[in-house]
């Protein structure tokens, strides 16, 4: 069992029936995520996911629904990940100051890219609820 504990908050950032996944240029930069980072002292799950994606995607987040919360042990460290529905303009221009690559997939493309084991977890539930999630949402 990891001894290090990571909390951390993410978004599925969705945009004309689409969530962005990003790869990363440092530390796990082999897999594919869902843009986020970890939670600073004081500061909620929810707080920190609009802080890292202004730093990390150069945006400003507006409305955010609690998706799913998903604990994962890594062989060097277990994470607790809170993940937020973010819907973002269609002219919403992404910058990538954190990542060495983003894509917009599409639910039939969801499996394409290699996920980190812990947004494989979230992004297998997407799936399965897909419909539910983009009419609940009015995405």
């Amino acid at each position: 069992m990891p001894n290090d504990n990571l909390h951390v908050a993410a978004a599925i950032i969705v945009r004309d029936g689409r969530i962005l996944a990003a790869q990363r240029s440092h530390g796990m930069k082999d897999g594919w995520e869902l843009p986020g980072g970890k939670l600073e002292p004081g500061e909620s799950a929810e707080q920190a996911c609009r802080r890292e994606i202004r730093e990390e995607l150069g945006i400003e987040l507006g409305v955010l629904w609690p998706f799913s919360t998903v604990r994962h042990d890594y062989p060097e460290l277990s994470i607790t990940m809170d993940v937020f529905c973010a819907p973002v303009p269609a002219v919403t221009e992404l910058q990538m100051l954190d990542h060495e690559a983003l894509r917009w997939l599409d639910r039939d493309s969801l499996l394409s890219v290699d996920w980190l084991a812990a947004d494989l977890e979230v992004v297998r539930s997407l799936g399965l609820s897909w419909s539910d999630v983009f009419e609940d949402m009015h995405l």
